[in-house]
């Protein structure tokens, strides 16, 4: 049994002008909405375990689902909001301070893992997520023998953790590039 878990593409926003933390969360919402930049060339290391899979799933958000059909344009995928990426909380207060878009993302990741979360899903409940959600790829893997799931960084941190809890080996660390590919197998 094998499941490996991707990182979606860098990516088609490329906006990185300074904002407010208000004008953040518009700029989270036009990052939903946008595919991921097609590549020459994808990691050979992803690119084996995708075309090895007999199962392809994937978050229901556009930057995984086009990920996944880079990677493999003939795979029949499976798309649940199960898989989403953790999400950011949003400023409780109104800063007149400028930052780049990723500089937020930083500040604000750091304040959700200290338990601040502002109109989103708590550290806690992403982790009950993320429980369901390892349980449910092994139990595709237990039907299809290899399955990959092409999500996102900071949820599919939460499921390796799981996946290791539950026995399944591999890295410690999953990967943190675009991408990045990283398989736990029983």
């Amino acid at each position: 049994m094998e499941i490996s878990l991707i990182r979606h593409g860098k990516s088609q926003l490329n906006e990185n002008d300074k904002i407010t933390c208000l004008e953040f969360k518009k700029w989270v919402e036009k990052y939903d909405c946008n595919g991921v930049c097609v590549e020459s060339t994808y990691p050979s290391d992803t690119v084996s375990k995708v075309k090895s899979a007999k199962k392809i799933i994937t978050s229901d958000m556009n930057r995984a689902v086009h990920s996944a059909k880079l990677l493999s344009p003939e795979a029949i995928l499976i798309s649940e909001s199960l898989f989403r990426e953790a999400e950011l909380p949003t400023a409780f207060k109104k800063f007149g301070v400028k930052l780049r878009p990723t500089n937020w993302a930083i500040i604000l990741r750091l304040l959700w893992f200290l338990g601040y979360s502002n109109e989103c899903e708590s550290l806690s409940n992403a982790k009950l997520r993320a429980k369901k959600a390892s349980q449910k790829l092994i139990e595709y893997a237990e039907e299809h023998q290899k399955v990959a799931l092409v999500g996102h960084g900071f949820f599919n941190m939460l499921v390796a953790k799981e996946l290791r809890k539950k026995g399944l080996k591999g890295k410690k660390r999953t990967g943190s590039k675009h991408w990045s590919c990283t398989t736990y197998s029983l």
